[in-house]
This record gives C-alpha cells, structure tokens and sequence, in this order.
C-alpha cells in the first residue's frame, strides 16, 4: 500500500491547486486578489486567469474541488450568455 495523499492522486499540479485554492477565498476589496496572485503564484494576474479558466475545463479539477469549479463555471457561462 501506497501513502499518495489526495493531492496527488488528482492529477493536479500544485500551481492549480494553489489558483482554486485562491478562487475559494473571499476578497476584501479590489486589488487584494491581484495582489495575492502576484505574491503567492508568481505570476500576472493575466496569466493567472487564463490558468483559471484552462482549470475549468479540466475534468480532474473538476473532481479535486467540484463546489469551487461548479460555481465558476455558472459565472462564465452567465458572462457569456450576456455577451
């Protein structure tokens, strides 16, 4: 038997988990997520969405946090839609 936590079981690279884990927590204000994404990912905020919105298609990010994904997915649609 094998001690593989549940992490890395879900295919996911830390970075995506690290951009849902992110998309989970509530803002206080504008700037604070950009800001977090730049300190804690390294990376643009650009980037950071097109990262995010890869993971939404990704089934094993689906299955890793399906509240979080779900909810995101019902926003772009609805984003869409309105376009």
């Amino acid at each position: 038997m094998t001690n593989v936590s549940a992490y890395e079981e879900s295919g996911l690279s830390e970075r995506d988990r690290a951009v849902l884990a992110l998309e989970r927590r509530t803002w206080p204000g504008p700037g604070a997520k950009e800001r977090a994404v730049r300190e804690r990912l390294g990376i643009t905020p650009t980037r950071y969405y097109q990262l995010l919105n890869a993971l939404l298609d990704d089934p094993r990010a689906l299955a890793h946090d399906p509240v979080t994904v779900n909810r995101l997915r019902r926003v772009r649609d609805a984003r869409r839609e309105r376009r």
